[in-house]
């Protein structure tokens, strides 16, 4: 299953906070080919039918079928960027 750091949880849940959604939010990401290399995030209520849920803490993660396939064994990180903005890296898991 997806991991996160203490980073990306950090970040994640700083990020639904600032947001208006519920308690039951998170970070959606999705696959956006049939080869499951590009990812698309964005901010959900909640888990739509068949997302598989990742929580640590105050973080949730909604993963699609794909995704889900795709980062079972791998790790997802943040760093902020030189404008500010949160950039998230998915690496493998140690």
């Amino acid at each position: 299953m997806l991991t996160l750091t203490d980073t990306a949880r950090i970040a994640i849940e700083s990020i639904l906070e600032s947001a208006p959604v519920p308690d039951t939010g998170g970070l959606r990401i999705v696959t956006l080919t049939a080869d499951p290399v590009e990812f698309s995030l964005s901010i959900a209520e909640a888990p739509e039918d068949g997302e598989t849920v990742v929580a640590q803490a105050g973080a949730r993660v909604f993963l699609d079928e794909a995704a889900a396939g795709a980062l079972d064994d791998k790790l997802l990180d943040a760093q902020p960027s030189q404008t500010g903005a949160v950039q998230f890296r998915i690496g493998e898991q140690s």
